[in-house]
């Protein structure tokens, strides 16, 4: 016997096995769109969106170690103690630096608190970006720009809240030549400017190389 349309007053049912292929059918497309950020051209998207952003977390660590190493010397040092590391060589210390790193203006008059202040947000806000337009293979360049935001960071709060940035260690020769106190901050600033200075010269001669 010849099998008959499934119909009733006018109107006809699907078959549960074509309900069954249609879902079967939409899952499987939400599937690949939940995937794609995982596929090599989702993480392109994704590299393309943040850039090297996730680089901050260098950033947010030298913060984290340069204000709790600051905290801990002003709050058990006396001004300008010195606690011997290294006789003749290296010291800690307290002191405090009203200029930009290693003393720089330390003797003004008091103008420039808010005018390094103001320098130190503007060079974050165009690291921040920096780092957002950054390619994934500029790893160097990344990790040095975070050093440096880090390091701004820690002596902007310092400058803000303070009035002064908090200086500890001390490097000298003997009892002749002493360096400027620094911080957490500086090493940073100064070690991220380093780096800077190696990418340009890795492009400059990648470059000279390049037919």
């Amino acid at each position: 016997m010849p099998a008959k349309p499934i119909a009733a007053m006018g109107r006809s049912y699907k078959c549960p096995q074509a309900d069954r292929r249609d879902y079967l059918r939409f899952a499987a497309r939400q599937r690949g769109v939940e995937d794609g950020a995982n596929t090599p051209t989702g993480k392109q998207s994704m590299s393309a969106r943040f850039g090297r952003l996730p680089w901050l977390w260098l950033s947010l660590l030298v913060f984290v170690i340069d204000q709790a190493s600051k905290f801990w010397f002003d709050n058990n040092l006396t001004m300008y103690q010195q606690i011997v590391v290294i006789p003749e060589y290296f010291s800690w210390t307290l002191a405090y630096n009203t200029g930009a790193a290693f003393s720089f203006l330390a003797g003004a008059s008091g103008w420039q608190r808010w005018f390094f202040a103001a320098i130190a947000v503007v060079v974050s806000v165009v690291l921040v970006v920096w780092l957002k337009r950054l390619k994934p293979d500029e790893t160097w360049l990344a990790m040095a720009l975070a050093l440096v935001l880090g390091g701004a960071l820690g002596n902007l709060v310092d400058r803000v809240v303070f009035g002064h940035v908090v200086d500890f260690i001390l490097v000298h020769w003997q009892h002749r030549w002493y360096f400027p106190a620094f911080n957490v901050a500086d090493a940073a600033i100064s070690l991220g400017a380093i780096l800077l200075a190696l990418d340009m010269f890795k492009s400059n001669k990648s470059g000279e190389t390049t037919p």
